[in-house]
């Protein structure tokens, strides 16, 4: 994290205001470093120096976004102490260390330590750096997750994946495809989150059994495909090398606001119009509408596959046997599920199922956007289900006030995603 002092603006401030909000100090998140941030974060380091968060500040509040810290035992201590000193649960302590004898502590030992507050906040935007603190939150606080990362994007971000459960039936859903739509990259946490805690409670995940769940199917969640993008939507872009060539490439296209209307990867290509299928044709389509170079969206590239984040997500694929895919766009709240003439078994039916519980119109994909898309690629490849989801109304990028609906919206659909197989 970059060094913020008073008088500063934007998302990284909202995080500051969100450690320090988790942290007991502050209410209230508004992105502005103010007197009453910085009286708070004084608070916070408890050292009367002057308002700032530099990295020795940052050290302290990272666990707060993270949602967890470490503790070494000390002799006398019990886990029900400490439990009591950080707020939170002796099962939450020994969901997050496995091989912990609750009556038998090590002195010296350093364990982690959960926090009690929900991980994914519905208040702030998403950007690469608190998708990869959640998602490295998530596997701390339930190893029984398994992460790893499908590549890295321009920039050298990490794009990254959460896998739940060893069934044989493999799924995938992804979100943030495109760069102003990071709003549904907490759909996929959210719903991470929560099928984690309930499966480690031994709970029910809306109405169906986690256990059975964890043990039919291999669920893979990619949270943000497009991580420079996002970065660079949400104003957290330093690197002025690529801000100069995002500035160039957006002066050819003066009609799309810069950056709330960037959609494509930070060089200039739309990475859902990058796949082999129909690739041709959505060449010529966005051709003809002016989309010539590379530019805010609808960019398809030189060819096919020529963007490092199609490419991530192309090889993730054909390494793994997906039985269906969802990849989370908005917006519109529409459901898109064919290709061509392409039916895959099933398809029509879990598309309807999607609509019923979603409240969504399930359309045919509009001729003008009906190519060279992940979803059109993987029904061409594969003759499996695979949907686009539109979540949300109005003007991308979406205000994070719409997220609790398209979260309600949704949450069938990434259950049923799995159960209507």
């Amino acid at each position: 994290m970059r060094n913020i002092y008073v008088g500063d603006v934007g998302v990284i401030v909202q995080y500051l205001q969100l450690a320090l909000n988790r942290a007991g100090y502050l209410n209230g998140i508004n992105g502005q470093f103010d007197k009453e941030t910085c009286n708070a974060l004084k608070g916070f380091l408890g050292d009367g120096v002057g308002c700032y968060a530099d990295r020795a500040a940052w050290t302290k509040l990272i666990p707060y976004l993270k949602g967890y810290t470490t503790h070494v035992i000390m002799a006398g201590e019990t886990l029900w102490g400490i439990a009591n000193t950080y707020d939170t649960q002796v099962s939450a302590l020994l969901t997050a260390n496995p091989s912990l004898d609750a009556m038998n502590l090590q002195v010296g030992t350093r364990i982690y330590v959960p926090f009690s507050f929900a991980l994914v906040d519905e208040r702030v935007p998403y950007t690469s750096i608190l998708t990869e603190y959640i998602i490295e939150g998530l596997q701390i606080r339930y190893p029984f997750l398994v992460t790893g990362c499908i590549g890295k994007s321009v920039m050298g971000r990490e794009v990254c994946y959460l896998q739940f459960g060893s069934g044989e039936k493999q799924v995938c859903y992804n979100a943030c495809f495109h760069a102003n739509e990071w709003i549904t990259t907490p759909v996929l946490l959210k719903f991470a989150e929560a099928y984690a805690k309930a499966y480690a409670e031994g709970e029910e995940l809306y109405g169906e059994d986690t256990e059975t769940l964890f043990d039919e199917f291999s669920l893979y969640l990619i949270p943000m495909v497009n991580p420079d993008g996002a970065d660079l939507v949400n104003g957290i872009i330093r690197n002025e090398e690529y801000l100069e060539q995002t500035r160039a490439i957006s002066e050819d296209y003066p009609s799309i606001p810069y950056p709330s209307g960037w959609k494509a990867n930070i060089n200039g290509i739309d990475l859902n119009l990058q796949f082999p299928a129909g690739w041709e044709n959505a060449r010529e389509i966005k051709f003809a509408q002016g989309y010539t170079s590379p530019a805010p969206r609808d960019f398809v590239g030189d060819a096919p596959l020529s963007a490092v984040e199609s490419i991530n997500m192309y090889h993730f694929t054909i390494a793994h046997d997906f039985q269906l895919i969802l990849a989370y766009h908005t917006q519109g709240e529409v459901i898109y599920w064919k290709y061509l003439d392409y039916e895959p078994e099933h398809s029509r039916r879990i598309a309807a199922y999607f609509g019923k519980v979603s409240g969504y119109q399930v359309e045919e994909t509009p001729y003008a956007s009906g190519y060279a898309g992940y979803k059109d690629w993987f029904i061409e490849a594969y003759n499996r289900p695979g949907y686009t989801i539109e979540a949300g109304r109005g003007e991308n990028p979406l205000s994070m006030d719409q997220f609790p609906k398209i979260y309600e919206d949704n949450r069938m659909i990434l259950v049923g995603g799995m159960t209507q197989l």
